[in-house]
């Protein structure tokens, strides 16, 4: 019996070790029939000796040495492992001298200065949402870890089992004296110049907790609590205007305070951060993405046994456990908000989808859970939940959160528009909710984007490569084309949109339509192009008389667009609940021929002339049954206003405006002026000149919109450029006689002004001269547009008589008589 189970033994190794062999030499079927062939050929045909049995016999000796060697080490690694997950739950210390000594060598030039850029964009986001009463504006100037790394696992580390996951725990312990970090303050009363803070020492000491995730291809890293902070602060001179270096009370304990909430909010458990390790990088920096979030359904809600604060500053105790309550879901990154609709009970429902914008290459969705009462008016908060995601130098994305019992539930995608469900467990409560998460693109600071295939619209080059442009001589185009979903006025019910962009110092603004949710504007502006990663930034307002309310804003990167392509977005609007605006963004050549030969068209092409004369049976907007009305023209992009004219509902202006002609509409809002509310509309009308051909001018009546009653009287006409004998009538003998003459008026006004002001004049007084004021700066502006009209006409002859110059000298030689 034995000797039969010995056989069986042998047998079953026999077999193991030749289906390894035959795994690991696939050649080897080919190989034994040859070796049989040429061992036959020497025995029974050239017999010189015995070496192929014997090369043979070496040969299977060392594959078996090696399988055997491989099967004791995967069963050791097994009874490890079962030891680990099954037997303890931590492992003993083990040394790490050698994580100590590597970090050594890659501290300096690889982690402390990618180390350093990311404390630096965190630190200088925290520094602009508090600092102290003395410091009035404070700027990072200078942000570097130094030469000396952290001490990893001073006193051994350990594994720690999780449910299936393993963490590593081991000691941080930073001490360094070479870390410079230089802040440029400005201080506030009674402190009056600017100081430089430095913090040149730190201490951190802590233990540090990594859990590896996704097998091996990124790594969340976290302190298990609140570590030791300690720093070393030192105040110096900042140069003119700066006082000597001193203690500013206050400030040391500030910043360490700043820090170590900066720490606790971002790196103590279960906040975990993640560092990835991919194994190719493409070198990209994302500065942005599109997420589509869809909040599923929840499940298995339970009641808590904490009681929490409501919205309204009730308390409540959770959700009752045979109660059916009526919940939503509010979805948050950044500033960014979106509602789902109501659901009943304790597995509700929703498949509410919302598109979300990152900004930046990291981002956090957050997950709030709130009840409503049985009238549908009060709500309570209930509790959260959050996804973190991150996207990979190899053009992949990472999405984790936080599961049960601290573990982590992590998903990868390769590609942007694939699908990742994830179910993530409530904070506080016992429940999870279900979502799904589509990357939709990213956006990277190259100009380049990453779509998903159904998404793609050619943004990249031909050859798959982005191509990098310069910013010096371009424009940007943006045409505000339209919205959706707009938040319309609680009272009311009306919305009134308008949006306001903002590009650099550059402000403009749309028009304003009535009584719309869905507004399609198609306005066009034009931004000379900024570099440094300037945002658009974009706010929507709602019109009303009583002051314009906002109805949500955004913020969008125009870093990197290529040249002949165009980027068409959505745009969902910050600070609400719904909202979102289309853009259409391109960009132009902008370089001085190019401004040179169009404003010389324009000056060919001539230019709007309109003359607002009078107006009659406006609406009163005062108290008193009459109006402070004036006039403010808008023409495309440009805007002027007429002077007001106080207590009459038949106003005279009689002034004069004039456009290079565009093509643009030309609208005209009547407004009543007031020195402490906001002016209020009585009227706005378009006037047409479209069907008016050269120096055809037309004297109308124009009925206003939106009002009861009101006319205005106006001239319009389309002028082309002057002969001589009109720009010497026009301008003068003297050319600078008009302008000398308005630089006369203006003084005079201020004279008058503050005069009126030193003696306590009344609000009348002081608002007759500032209108004063307003109709020389009107005069003043149309004086100097008539002489850069001239002066693109003269350049545009100097450049003709240039190219002529050039085309003579050019020219064969002339010969010799």
């Amino acid at each position: 019996m034995v000797k039969k189970n010995l056989k069986k033994l042998y047998g079953k190794d026999a077999r193991e070790f030749f289906n390894q062999v035959m795994v690991e030499q696939p050649l080897l079927p080919f190989l034994i029939p040859l070796g049989l062939f040429a061992w036959f050929v020497e025995r029974w045909v050239v017999p010189f000796s015995n070496w192929v049995p014997l090369a043979a016999a070496v040969w299977a000796t060392i594959q078996y040495g090696r399988f055997k060697r491989r099967i004791t080490v995967e069963d050791l690694n097994k009874r490890w492992k079962h030891l680990i997950l099954n037997t303890t739950p931590t492992t003993p210390i083990e040394p790490c001298e050698w994580l100590n000594k590597l970090l050594t060598e890659v501290w300096p030039n690889y982690m402390e200065p990618k180390l350093s850029r990311r404390f630096q964009s965190t630190v200088e986001r925290r520094l602009k949402n508090r600092k102290p009463k003395l410091i009035d504006k404070i700027e990072l100037q200078e942000f570097s870890l130094g030469s000396c790394p952290p001490t990893l696992g001073d006193e051994g580390m350990r594994w720690i089992t999780s449910g299936d996951q393993q963490v590593m725990r081991l000691g941080f312990d930073w001490n360094s004296h070479e870390m410079s970090v230089m802040f440029l303050a400005k201080l506030g009363k009674p402190l009056v110049g600017t100081c430089r803070i430095v913090i040149n020492s730190i201490h951190i000491k802590g233990d540090l907790l990594l859990s590896p995730i996704l097998d091996g291809e990124a790594i969340l890293y976290s302190f298990e609590s609140t570590p030791e902070v300690r720093i070393g602060v030192a105040f110096g001179s900042g140069g003119s205007q700066a006082i000597p270096g001193m203690e500013l009370p206050g400030v040391s304990t500030w910043l360490v305070k700043l820090l170590t909430e900066t720490i606790g909010k971002t790196m103590v458990e279960p906040r975990r951060l993640c560092f990835s390790l991919p194994a190719v990088d493409l070198r990209k920096q994302a500065v942005g993405g599109v997420l589509s979030v869809t909040v599923v359904s929840a499940s298995n809600l339970c009641k808590s046994t904490t009681n929490r604060q409501s919205s309204n500053g009730g308390t409540m105790s959770g959700i009752a456990e045979n109660k059916l309550s009526h919940t939503f879901v509010e979805v948050e990154v950044g500033n960014l908000m979106r509602k789902t609709s109501t659901s009943k009970g304790l597995n509700p429902t929703w498949n509410s989808t919302f598109n979300m914008v990152l900004h930046g290459e990291t981002g956090i969705v957050k997950f709030l859970l709130y009840e409503l009462d049985s009238g549908g008016v009060k709500f309570n908060y209930l509790t959260s939940c959050e996804i973190k995601v991150k996207y990979v130098h190899d053009g992949s994305t990472i999405f984790w959160a936080i599961g049960h019992n601290s573990g982590v539930v992590a998903k990868h995608t390769e590609h942007c528009g694939q699908e990742v469900g994830m179910v993530v467990p409530f904070e506080d409560i016992k429940g999870e909710l279900t979502v799904s998460l589509v990357l939709k693109e990213w956006q990277f600071s190259d100009g380049s984007v990453t779509l998903s295939n159904s998404l793609s619209n050619g943004l990249h080059s031909l050859d798959g490569s982005p191509k990098l442009q310069s910013v010096t001589g371009r424009r940007l185009r943006v045409r505000v084309v339209e919205g959706r979903a707009l938040t319309a006025n609680s009272k009311s019910g009306k919305c009134d949109p308008y949006v306001k962009l903002q590009y650099g110092k550059a402000l403009y603004r749309t028009k304003t339509l009535s009584h719309t949710v869905r507004p399609v504007w198609n306005d066009k502006f034009e931004f000379d192009e900024i570099a440094g990663g300037e945002c658009l930034k974009i706010k929507c307002f709602n019109a009303d008389m009583f002051g314009d309310e906002s109805i949500g804003s955004a913020r969008v990167n125009l870093e990197g667009l290529l040249d002949g392509a165009s980027r068409d977005v959505w745009v969902p609007l910050e600070k609400t609940d719904s909202g979102e605006i289309r853009l259409e963004i391109e960009p132009i050549k902008n370089d001085h021929n190019n401004s040179l030969q169009s404003s010389s068209s324009n000056a060919g092409a001539g230019w709007i002339e309109l003359v607002i004369m009078e107006a009659r049976d406006l609406v009163a907007a005062d108290l008193r049954g009459t109006s402070d009305p004036y006039v403010r023209v808008q023409y495309g992009n440009k805007k002027k206003r007429t002077k007001v004219i106080y207590k009459t509902l038949s106003p005279q202006w009689n002034q004069t405006f004039e456009f290079p002609e565009t093509g643009e509409p030309l609208i005209l809002h009547v407004k009543d002026h007031n020195a402490v509310l906001p002016t209020a509309s009585i009227g706005h009308c378009t006037v047409e000149y479209s069907m008016l051909s050269q120096n055809q001018s037309a004297d109308k009546w124009i009925p206003l919109q939106g009002v009861k009653s009101g006319e205005i009287h106006v001239k319009i006409a389309r002028r082309v450029p002057m002969s001589d004998s009109e720009k010497k009538t026009a301008i003068g003998t003297d050319p600078f006689g008009k302008g000398h003459k308005i630089t006369t008026q203006m003084r005079g006004s201020l004279k008058k002004f503050t005069g009126l002001i030193d003696e306590g004049g009344d609000p009348e007084a002081l608002s007759l001269a500032v209108t004063e004021m307003e109709g020389i700066q009107s005069e003043q502006e149309e004086y100097i547009e008539v002489l850069e009209r001239e002066k693109a006409m003269l350049l545009h002859k100097i450049q003709e008589l240039g190219s002529e110059i050039i085309r003579t000298k050019s020219g064969p030689p002339r010969s010799p008589y």
